[in-house]
């Protein structure tokens, strides 16, 4: 725990002017950004007393141990700042929201020769219009289902498009009626886009046209006795009246807002936002975030809007965003907000009538938004921490191992000899710092050698960053290597940076040996080790003749094997890949010259690589593109590598002729 008289800095050192600051670690990494209109001032808060400090506050500042800042002219730029930073560097110390779900949006690709209607999730895409978020797929797909009655988009992917243009035959939508059938020009491009901009604009809103537009259709129809014509239109008009009724008018005055509303405690916070386009609710999404630094409601806000809007541009930010409290740099986050629609945006709260009616419904959706999760993370943390504590108590170790470490080595009959490493903190896999080794010290099939190099080779790499840092005065006997000289420390997590408490292997007696051996080695004497076995399910300490039972029905025991599991199955990934990759190498990739799509009508030609290896160089020179003396070079190439062996079907023993598409 660091002191924050240590790195204070001095008060004429702090400018007095707008800024963005970070505090760092004793390691470099950063743990806290935040903004201020005047640095010296904001920054002076910090080094206050810490009985005087809120309890969060304090935590940060004893666990930094440097601070550092950069000016910027106006609030605008510090604000823009300080949301690059935390997207960049992560900090700890910061609120994050945790989207709870990857929202599905209803896409229309208007990017495309014939738009196409379909549900997206992820990163929106150019020159595609979205409408949404909706909380769940089926209830886009239940009101494209509708409207397709009056606006048959195409909804088909690529494939089936083309599939159904080569055949000449449209799919069942389009003999039912609800595909145009462009496919097959039974309408034209420019008649087919204009059917999906009329379905944009009454997802948009514009609703009172169309309808207006059928019923006078279908008077006309039922006064000329067109009864069927008159009876298909009032179908029409029902299925669109249906899909209206799924978006409710909630503001008269066809209002463009989002309005934001928060449940929070001392501990959490969930966020709720309703999109309202056109007076109607046309999504709502939510996230939960712990409160890892001392931050009141409008702080919350100004976060939320940072998420909300960090990355949109132009109508995606709409032209009120109503909020339950206003940021103290109200002016500034408006002004950001404006830049990023290209237009003003007003931020405010609503006072009175059907805004502030609608904000206490998107409240009461927040505060159950938050009940849900604390009653789901409460049984998970139980859980969690169950497992933990047993597999402290069986394995002897002081306290729960927070972080731990899997190692698994995969291979094929001792080919392609990978290993990888997975992580799972408080219980739950850290994706992002899962990592994957190449055996190198040696070829061949030997599963403890393997475990040794890789064990050492991950801690040698900890040990670096140690070094690099100061914090680890290692021998200069070059057993670690030194960290790449000037390389700047930029505050990022390094990859090897965060030793674990419980290094986990995949194995029994043997392979813990190997792992412990690897430690001891490098001096690393304050991680634990243990061995899963597969066949008894039985934990494997260093040293110990028998092995630790834990009960079957045991949450630590569960916890243990689904590490392994992880890990295993990322290691069998990862080999098969390699393996797969090593088997579409062709004698042609060694022919320069000849680049993949020569290679690619090579085969197309002549059907395989053996068939290849049988032609002549006229026989090839025949192949459009090919000259003799890449010709030639082929031939040598196929001569001079020997013949793939025969495979095999594992499942019934026969061997398969290489007559088949090899892919070169």
């Amino acid at each position: 725990m660091a002191d924050p008289s240590s790195y204070r800095p001095k008060p004429g050192q702090i400018p007095d002017s707008p800024g963005v600051y970070k505090f760092r670690d004793e390691h470099r990494r950063v743990i806290y950004v935040g903004k201020a209109k005047s640095l010296r001032q904001r920054l002076a808060n910090y080094f206050q007393p810490l009985a005087s400090l809120h309890p969060r506050t304090a935590t940060m500042v004893t666990t930094a141990a440097s601070v550092e800042w950069t000016v910027v002219s106006t609030e605008v730029e510090a604000l823009q700042l300080e949301y690059s930073w935390i997207k960049e560097f992560d900090p700890r110390f910061n609120v994050k929201y945790r989207d709870d779900k990857s929202y599905p949006y209803l896409a229309v690709t208007l990017n495309e020769e014939f738009p196409r209607v379909q549900v997206m999730r992820g990163h929106k895409k150019k020159g595609v219009r979205y409408f949404g978020p909706y909380a769940h797929a089926w209830a886009i797909r239940e009101t494209v289902d509708l409207m397709l009655r009056v606006f048959p988009v195409r909804t088909c992917s690529a494939g089936v498009f083309r599939n159904a243009a080569s055949a000449g035959r449209p799919c069942l939508l389009g003999y039912i009626g609800k595909c145009s059938a462009p496919c097959v020009g039974r309408v034209s491009p420019g008649e087919h886009r204009e059917l999906a901009e009329d379905f944009c604009d009454f997802m948009a809103g514009r609703t009172g046209t169309y309808l207006r537009r059928l019923e006078k259709q279908m008077m006309i129809a039922a006064e000329d006795m067109e009864y069927e014509k008159a009876a298909r239109l009032r179908d029409d008009i029902e299925a669109l009246r249906r899909a209206m009724e799924k978006n409710a008018v909630v503001l008269a005055d066809a209002t463009d807002a989002d309005l934001v509303a928060l449940a929070e405690d001392e501990l959490e916070a969930a966020v709720q936002i309703f999109h309202v386009r056109g007076g109607r609710v046309r999504g709502q999404r939510g996230w939960v975030t712990d409160k890892v630094e001392a931050v009141d409601t409008a702080g919350l806000v100004e976060h939320a809007l940072q998420q909300l809007y960090g990355e949109e541009s132009g109508d995606a930010v709409p032209k009120e965003v109503l909020v339950p409290a206003l940021p103290d740099d109200a002016e500034a986050l408006s002004a950001w907000l404006a830049g990023r629609r290209g237009s003003g945006v007003s931020l405010r709260v609503p006072q009175r009538g059907d805004k502030k009616a609608l904000m206490e419904t998107v409240a009461r959706n927040a505060q159950q938004a938050l009940v849900l999760h604390k009653t789901k993370r409460a049984s998970d943390l139980t859980t969690r921490s169950r497992a933990l504590e047993e597999i402290a108590d069986a394995l002897g170790l002081d306290s729960a191992p927070l972080r731990i470490e899997c190692f698994d080595v995969s291979h094929l009959q001792g080919e392609d000899v990978v290993a990888s490493m997975v992580v799972f903190e408080d219980g739950l896999p850290r994706k992002s710092e899962y990592r994957r080794f190449q055996i190198k010290s040696f070829e061949g099939q030997d599963d403890v050698r393997s475990m040794y190099e890789v064990i050492g080779r991950r801690f040698k790499r900890y040990l670096a960053e140690k070094e690099k840092t100061g914090e680890w005065d290692l021998p200069a006997d070059g057993e670690v290597p030194a960290a790449p000289e000037g390389r700047e420390d930029d505050g990022r997590p390094k990859r090897f940076a965060y030793p674990p408490q419980l290094v986990v292997v995949d194995g029994g007696q043997p392979q813990v040996a190997a792992a412990r051996r690897a430690l001891d080695e490098l001096g690393v004497d304050d991680v634990a080790v243990c061995g899963l076995a597969k066949r008894l399910e039985e934990v494997w300490l260093p040293g110990e003749d028998d092995p630790v039972v834990l009960p079957r029905a045991s949450e630590g025991l569960y916890l243990l094997q689904r590490v392994r599991d992880t890990a295993h199955d990322f290691a069998i990934r990862y080999q098969r890949s390699k393996r797969t990759k090593r088997i579409r190498t062709s004698p042609l990739d060694d022919v320069p010259g000849l680049g993949a799509t020569r290679k690619q009508a090579l085969i197309k030609h002549f059907g395989s690589v053996k068939r290849l290896r049988q032609a002549t160089i006229e026989q090839i020179c025949a192949v459009p593109g090919m000259g003799r003396k890449t010709a030639e070079a082929v031939v040598v190439a196929l001569a001079q590598a020997a013949p793939a062996a025969p495979a095999v079907n594992t499942a019934t023993g026969e061997i398969m002729e290489d007559d088949g598409g090899t892919t070169a």
